[in-house]
């Protein structure tokens, strides 16, 4: 028994011991968290994806961007590339190059993902071939942010916006896991993006689809992972590509290439990863260090200045 004055604090073991304990539960979880970190940031899975798991890996969106990025670092690890894309010369470009460079086979399948009916042509492209990787790259955002409903061309959006990032995923999936899953392995690694974590005003179209993309990803894993099949959720912050009109590469804005190489190296580790120890930092303190109201309206206030010069720079025109 405890007194204080004439006053019994009967409970004041309870509370030491309640603070003992709540102290060493974080302590433990931040150990836990630098052990994880460690393992997927500084010693990776190197070679983890490799033609083990099929000789053939299937990109989207494959001739520029992060999808080319893929494609060349799946055929350095030794993989045979198909490459899927609008452009066939684009795609006939970017297959002779990996061809020349990595010393791999390439196959090229041309296709909209905008539009319908492509699915039974990159069906019959990909017959025979034994397919170890899907990347589900292709994707459309804004050309600016703006209102939802003060998007240009709004109903044409919507569609192309759901039929490229969300309705290709799908199908793609379809397409490839029957086979993989008669092997008992293989990989599926989607692209969805860093606005997917959280809503972002005035990319709402696009971060909604890409948010579907993630607990898709991640729903389909906790499905098929007892069965060999390992499918990741990648959610990049800014890279240097077209789509982002990021033309210098910088540390915390890093080029494609470097990107994909490091993203490449947690698969295996993570099955939702940001791909790049800087995203990493970013996602952890907007998506869990800061409440979602604050994130949001940041993100808002962001975009309300990105769409303000870039229609000051229209009238200027």
């Amino acid at each position: 028994m405890y007194f204080l004055g004439d006053v019994h604090l009967p409970y004041v073991p309870f509370f030491y011991y309640l603070g003992v304990g709540i102290t060493a539960y974080f302590f433990l979880q931040a150990v836990f968290k630098l052990f994880v970190g460690l393992r997927v940031w500084v010693v990776g899975n190197g070679t983890f994806v490799s033609p083990c798991y099929g000789k053939w890996a299937v990109v989207t969106g494959a001739t520029d961007g992060i999808g080319k990025a893929y494609a060349e670092e799946l055929a350095h690890r030794g993989l045979n590339i198909v490459l899927i894309s609008r452009s066939q010369d684009k795609l006939d470009q970017v297959a002779n190059e990996i061809k020349e460079k990595f010393k791999v086979d390439t196959k090229t399948v041309t296709a909209d993902f905008g539009q319908e009916g492509i699915y039974k042509k990159i069906e019959a492209g990909l017959s025979g071939l034994e397919i170890g990787v899907l990347v589900n790259n292709v994707g459309v955002s804004y050309s600016y942010p703006e209102y939802f409903l003060e998007v240009p061309d709004l109903e044409k959006m919507i569609d192309n916006m759901i039929s490229i990032n969300i309705t290709s995923v799908c199908k793609m999936t379809r397409l490839v896991l029957p086979a993989m899953l008669e092997r008992s392995k293989g990989i599926i690694i989607n692209i969805s993006s860093g606005s997917g974590m959280y809503p972002v005003p005035l990319l709402t179209i696009y971060s909604a689809t890409k948010a579907f993309v993630d607990f898709f990803s991640r729903s389909l894993h906790a499905e098929y992972k007892s069965k060999g099949i390992i499918i990741q959720s990648v959610l990049p912050f800014f890279v240097a590509t077209k789509m982002s009109k990021i033309r210098k590469p910088t540390f915390d804005k890093p080029s494609p290439e470097h990107y994909v190489r490091s993203a490449l190296n947690t698969v295996g580790l993570q099955t939702q990863t940001n791909g790049y120890l800087f995203h990493a930092f970013l996602a952890w303190i907007t998506a869990e260090v800061l409440p979602l109201s604050v994130s949001t309206k940041m993100v808002f206030n962001i975009n309300k200045g990105l769409r303000a010069r870039f229609l000051k720079k229209q009238k200027e025109k």
